[in-house]
């Protein structure tokens, strides 16, 4: 028994040896810098750890536009370095274009966000993503009517593309084109499913004000998808909108059982009791809410708030 445990003994031995031999050796992997960039939260802090991949003679140019990327909202001007060495070891990609056209724009150099955007074009006229890249400062910036004509551009070049169309119609809604938004909704209908497709157009007709039409589309998202959490929790708001807090109220719960892991029902019920000064009740959600959500504390807050 003694020489048995012996044996067990060594052979756990030897493998506790052979996962320490990784923690001594030098690191020479650019993925392994990698690694420990993404777990690093601050882009300053992964500074020391990216910067030497500029003179690795094994990092790729895919790697060197990752590091770029992890770096890019902290430490620009060090991102662009690295991606000037990407551009030089792998030239000619639509992606080194791109990014450097993020980098450019957050170091406010708009004729290098020009030129660089050209060049993206350049290289590949038939790619979406410059114009979509292009409709997401557009809209950044408010400038509404620039992001809708860059993303009917981006999608034009990939027709096949359900989410670009999906968010063409909700760029037009904003831009105040509900008409047009609308027509782009129901173009869709052969290719989206039915409670899809009442989901959007529901959504339309809130954010345009038209809180009955709403409630009756997300109703009908309802009936095509009874165990949809989604079409649930926007029936429960547009009801809540027309002064329907009860029904509002199961709509949310029922949206909240059949996806147990998302706060938002529940929050946006408190949010409701509150409103409608149902404070006591208000009170049991939250309790609810933090029983179940400890990890959003800032969210229960603000939902569950008394200022409303």
């Amino acid at each position: 028994m003694s020489q048995a445990i012996r044996g067990v003994l060594g052979v756990c031995f030897v493998a506790f040896l052979v996962h320490l031999i990784p923690l001594f050796l030098p690191r020479n992997l650019p993925e392994q810098e990698l690694a420990i960039a993404r777990a690093t939260p601050e882009a300053r802090n992964r500074v020391p750890v990216l910067k030497p991949l500029k003179n690795h003679p094994k990092a790729t140019g895919a790697e060197l536009r990752e590091a770029a990327e992890l770096l890019l909202e902290g430490a620009p001007a060090d991102a662009r370095e690295l991606l000037d060495e990407a551009d030089r070891r792998e030239p000619g990609l639509v992606e080194t274009h791109l990014l450097r056209a993020r980098i450019c724009r957050l170091e406010r150099m708009d004729r290098c966000v020009r030129e660089s955007f050209e060049a993206a074009v350049r290289l590949a006229p038939g790619d979406a993503r410059p114009d979509v890249l292009w409709a997401d400062m557009r809209e950044q910036d408010g400038d509404l009517a620039g992001a809708v004509e860059a993303l009917d551009r981006a999608r034009k070049k990939a027709p096949e593309n359900l989410a670009l169309h999906l968010r063409y119609s909700k760029l037009l809604s904003a831009a105040g084109r509900a008409e047009a938004a609308e027509k782009v909704l129901w173009e869709l209908e052969p290719r989206l499913s039915k409670e899809k497709l009442f989901l959007e157009l529901g959504e339309l007709r809130g954010k345009e004000g038209r809180n009955e039409e709403a409630r009756v589309f997300f109703a009908r998202a309802v009936a095509e998808g009874p165990r949809s959490a989604v079409a649930h929790y926007h029936l429960g708001v547009a009801q809540f909108r027309l002064g329907e807090v009860d029904k509002a109220e199961e709509e949310l719960r029922e949206a909240d059982r059949l996806n147990v892991a998302d706060p938002r029902p529940l929050a946006t019920l408190c949010a409701m009791q509150m409103k409608a000064g149902r404070h006591e009740a208000a009170l049991v959600t939250k309790m609810d809410l933090e029983r179940r959500f400890q990890g959003q504390a800032e969210l229960i807050r603000e939902a569950c708030r008394q200022s409303r």
